[in-house]
């Protein structure tokens, strides 16, 4: 128990790293994925395209040789410098944005088209239909699967260690090198990861009721 007092305090520094990081790249990510699902829709086959590629790319391959890419490939010319924790933001950002994507094509394209004709008969454009019909009832119903990914976003930052930043689970790997208590620490280290996730399901849950089930 003296090991989990002693700890704490830096587990719970290295845990207000992992929220920042996470809240920033989320909202980040969302906007990605806004994007590249519109483009996914795009009638214009480039912006498709471009889209396309742009999201295979991401989802083709593991998060661990994106966040290499990103710190060490990108900070190896010259015009890029990045800190880790830049990266880190960076990387979770554009790996949610690219599921977001999908979640929130999937969103747009499961609305009923005679929606979209409806708005048209009452004078409204593309941008208006999108913005006051169709992205609040998508939202609705993309909510559950965007909250699950949230919490996979969430338990990506973990990796986030091996470049350096000082987040929860880096925090865990100094204490337990520092006091050679590798069981007890790694195991408040979950305990916390459970307890915040845990929390945010919570919270996906209630904002599901609130929003999708009403």
């Amino acid at each position: 128990m003296d090991t989990w007092i002693n700890a704490l305090p830096y587990l719970l520094e290295g845990l207000q790293i992992t929220l920042y990081i996470f809240f920033i790249a989320i909202i980040i990510g969302f906007l990605i994925g806004l994007l590249m699902a519109l483009l996914r829709l795009s009638p214009f086959k480039i912006l498709n395209w471009i889209a396309k590629i742009f999201v295979d790319a991401i989802r083709g391959t593991p998060f661990i040789v994106q966040l290499f890419f990103i710190y060490f490939g990108l900070n190896s010319l010259d015009f890029i410098s990045m800190d880790n924790t830049t990266a880190g933001i960076v990387t979770v950002a554009i790996n949610a944005g690219a599921y977001f994507s999908e979640i929130i094509r999937a969103g747009i394209q499961s609305i009923d088209k005679g929606q979209t004709e409806a708005a048209r008969s009452l004078g409204l454009n593309s941008t208006q239909n999108m913005r006051h019909i169709i992205l609040p009832q998508a939202f609705r119903r993309m909510l559950p699967t965007f909250t699950n990914q949230a919490i996979i976003s969430l338990k990506d930052t973990s990796l986030l260690s091996v470049i350096g930043v000082a987040d929860l689970t880096q925090e865990g790997r100094i204490q337990a090198s520092a006091t050679f208590q590798a069981f007890e620490i790694y195991l408040l280290l979950g305990i916390i990861y459970f307890i915040v996730i845990y929390l945010l399901s919570m919270l996906a849950s209630f904002v599901e009721r609130k929003f999708v089930l009403r």
